[in-house]
């Protein structure tokens, strides 16, 4: 792909609001004059990532991650560097320039970004048809209003959507917008030929036929897929005939398992007292939106996740489940339960009649069945406990404790003692045991546990975390150089001589690097550091120094230190290795040699007593 302009890349920094950027993916709270949340990148139950938007960029304490907008959209969403731009610079409304022309061409435009470009333009095509006067159109509307009993607005807000008998004419719709092969054959709306011929209008099946579409966001809000339900129209030759529910396929940019349906939406309404609330299907939620539950969302068909449910962690810590009364609820629920404990979410089950669902609940009810169900309510080790140990009184101590077990297991996922211990209690009252009893059942069950392997990061702290107690002198250097730019040409005149900084070390080719560019008056400012960093990770590197905010009294002074620690250790092992040869050499070398020898030891004596420091300012 032809170089994007330097002056367009810091045009698009400059205007892109890293804060913005980084809510859309997790929720932050400010914290001074940053802002502090679950990170995105490793599964943590206490806040250890910050962001200081004031100098654009982040850093994680706990994982080390580190950068600014654009390596946090390459990192939360799997994109190559021009990629992530990309997705900004359409996001803030930036236009791109290239060194070669106007921009990419067709050919060269990434492959997700079409793929998004497209499912948003075939939501448009689908709600078109939803709200057009053909037949089609006349049918879904009264099927929606009629025989499913919503609104019109409620399908205007979501962009509900149709496709006719033959699929709505979408091919001819992306093929005259010119979309490339590779986003046609893998987007999940086609059956598409395998062979490697061009693809033509008639080679492109419809994947969807006479039915009702749904269009299903990412988190962001972007179309990503659809759910397409049947109705009288569904053509009997539709391979999925007799499915209600069709999903689209997993693409490059859909994958089931990391997704819930209405969670852009609702991770903005979620708040203290108001959980997320989570049902089975997508009209299950339309229906819960239109009644005012906004924090509302479903997974997609499939078993709920760790990723789903650490998405849902980085927002709010609660979650309330709507189940069915039936034996496949209750196994949804104890699947459930380890991943949301393990997740660190606080989970309560509210419990329907067998055959009801919140689709017909609040249709018939509206709103205040929500409230009269809510009080009813169980927590996660009342459902536990009842699923497992259906009637305490009449059980005997062998099946209590396999119940117990099995709540081990469990609770056993939570992180936090204090949450386990409060379980223990709980479950000793629901399963009419003796609290100090279940206590030390469970303190044996989790010695075992830990026995059987405990992590390597839980065995060697040290080893997990990236930040190291003493850094080298290189980083400390590097540092002053990014936040104390006035430094950086007495540094390089000072240090790119002596040949003191270890080339082996990140820190040290990229201070290397810096200096040069220093000491030649070509240092292009700190907010323009892209073309000096060749490697991901001497980006996060420069990143996590940029983020940090060095509270240095006297920058010169530290300096020198750095300038100190740099020659003391270069020079420090080679005193030691001259005074090694003066005691083991002293009656083995002729006079001249042992005199050398004490001249250089008296020489690297007096450099480290008098170690090198930058001139006075002026």
């Amino acid at each position: 792909m032809s170089a994007l302009k330097p002056s367009c890349l810091r045009d698009l920094k400059t205007r892109v609001n890293l804060l913005e950027v980084v809510s859309r993916v997790m929720t932050v709270r400010k914290v001074g004059a940053r802002f502090r949340g679950l990170c995105p990148f490793h599964q943590e139950k206490t806040p250890s990532f910050y962001v200081n938007p004031d100098n654009g960029f982040y850093k994680c304490f706990g994982c080390g991650k580190a950068g600014d907008a654009i390596t946090f959209v390459r990192e939360t969403e799997g994109l190559t560097f021009i990629e992530a731009v990309e997705t900004l610079a359409k996001r803030f409304g930036v236009t791109l320039e290239y060194e070669a022309g106007a921009g990419p061409s067709r050919e060269e435009r990434s492959l997700r970004q079409e793929l998004f470009d497209l499912h948003e333009l075939a939501a448009e095509h689908f709600h078109e048809v939803f709200q057009g006067p053909g037949a089609t159109g006349e049918f879904m509307r009264a099927y929606w209003t009629d025989k499913r009993r919503f609104p019109l607005d409620l399908a205007d807000e979501f962009k509900i959507g149709a496709s006719d008998e033959r699929g709505s004419e979408l091919a001819a719709l992306l093929l005259k917008r010119k979309f490339s092969e590779d986003a046609l054959r893998q987007c999940g709306l086609f059956f598409a030929p395998r062979e490697d011929g061009p693809l033509m209008l008639g080679s492109l099946r419809h994947r969807f036929r006479g039915r009702l579409m749904i269009p299903i966001r990412d988190h962001q809000g972007r179309v990503v897929a659809f759910t397409a339900r049947q109705t009288d129209l569904t053509p009997a030759d539709d391979p999925a005939r007799e499915a209600k529910y069709v999903n689209s396929p997993e693409t490059p940019i859909f994958t089931k398992g990391n997704l819930l349906f209405n969670l852009d939406r609702a991770r903005t309404q979620v708040a203290e007292g108001r959980p997320f609330i989570m049902v089975e299907g997508q009209l299950d939620a339309l229906r819960c939106w239109h009644v005012g539950l906004k924090t509302t969302i479903a997974p997609q068909g499939t078993a709920i996740t760790d990723t789903q449910l650490g998405l849902l962690r980085r927002y709010h810590p609660q979650i309330e489940c709507f189940l069915d009364g039936d034996s496949a609820g209750q196994k949804a629920a104890m699947r459930l339960l380890p991943l949301a404990l393990r997740a660190g979410l606080e989970v309560k089950f509210l419990v329907l009649q067998p055959g009801e669902d919140p689709d017909s609940l609040f249709r018939d009810r509206g709103l205040p069945a929500y409230e009269e169900i809510r009080g009813h309510a169980l927590s996660a080790m009342a459902y536990a406990c009842r699923t497992l140990l259906p009637e305490p009184g009449a059980s005997s101590p062998e099946q209590k404790s396999r119940a117990a077990q099995s709540v081990f297991e469990m609770v056993n996922q939570s992180a936090f003692e204090v949450v386990r211990t409060g379980f223990m209690a709980e479950c000793a009252g629901h399963m009419r045991l003796p609290v100090a009893s279940l206590q030390r059942d469970f303190a044996a069950f989790a010695q075992r546990q830990a026995r059987v392997g405990a992590p390597a990061a839980l065995l060697n702290p040290a080893a997990a975390s990236p930040a190291r107690a003493n850094r080298p002198p290189e980083d400390d250097l590097l540092l002053l150089c990014l936040h104390f730019e006035s430094l950086g040409k007495p540094l390089a005149h000072a240090l790119l001589s002596g040949g003191w900084i270890d080339a082996a070390l990140p820190s040290g080719r990229i201070l290397w690097r810096f200096l040069t560019e220093f000491e030649h008056d070509d240092w292009p400012g700190r907010d323009h550091l892209d073309e000096l960093l060749e490697t991901p990770e001497e980006k996060a590197l420069v990143a996590s120094l940029l983020f940090e905010a060095p509270d240095i009294d006297n920058p010169r002074k530290a300096a020198n230190e750095g300038l100190r620690r740099l020659q003391a250790r270069t020079l420090e092992p080679k005193l030691r290795q001259i005074e090694l040869e003066i005691a083991t050499k002293q009656t083995d070398v002729d006079p001249p040699t042992l005199s050398m020898l004490w001249k250089e030891r008296t020489e690297y004596q007096r450099l480290l007593r008098q170690p090198p420091v930058l001139p006075a300012e002026g």
